[in-house]
């Protein structure tokens, strides 16, 4: 019998352990089935909006709201869409935006049919394609290998100018190209007679 007891004593033990263990389970389960409710409320929360300014070749330009982490085609779509004289090429459309951005589409070089257009007319519009006066170097997009013939621009330093352009967006002015790394007051007065956006 003594064995019996024993045998009993132990038992219960390890059903009052096991109830036990449920119990205090199911308590921290529903603690978390708290938590995992109140962050499902966050997640229907409405995604934070962002304003961004569009100009340019767009139907309806001016401020749009677009979700945090849109994308300029984003934008441009909320804007009603690009004009047919829209250059598309030179905007980025995957760049990421943020708040208080101003994105700019700019139009299409008027080209008239070549065969209304005059031998001199025909000149001007060669000349402003290759850059106007002096062939000036469009920072917002030039290839690397264009940036590197600026003065004091080395291949290290082209990288740089792409990589913010990618990162950050397109230069609204010259003098942005200040914000790279490396190019400061003193570089930038060789560099302004020759860039342009």
């Amino acid at each position: 019998m003594p064995m019996y007891k024993k045998a009993m004593f132990i038992l219960l033990i390890i059903v009052a352990a096991a109830v036990g263990g449920t119990y205090y389970g199911l308590h921290d389960e529903e603690k978390s089935a708290v938590l995992e409710s109140a962050g499902t409320n966050e997640g229907n929360l409405p995604a934070r909006e962002i304003t961004v300014y569009v100009t340019g070749a767009v139907n309806k330009p001016g401020l749009v709201k677009v979700p945090e982490g849109a994308r300029a085609a984003d934008a441009v779509n909320a804007c009603g869409g690009l004009l047919p004289t829209a250059d598309s090429e030179k905007v980025n459309m995957a760049q990421a935006l943020k708040d208080g951005q101003q994105l700019k589409v700019p139009e299409k070089s008027v080209m008239a049919n070549k065969n209304d257009v005059s031998k001199s007319d025909r000149s001007n519009v060669d000349k402003s394609k290759a850059g106007g006066s002096g062939d000036l170097i469009n920072i917002n997009t030039a290839d690397e290998k264009a940036l590197d013939t600026l003065p004091g621009v080395g291949p290290a330093m082209a990288k740089r100018i792409i990589e913010y352009r990618e990162t950050e967006g397109a230069f609204q002015s010259i003098e942005d190209i200040k914000k790279i790394r490396g190019i400061g007051e003193a570089k930038f007065a060789k560099l302004k007679d020759k860039i342009c956006i």
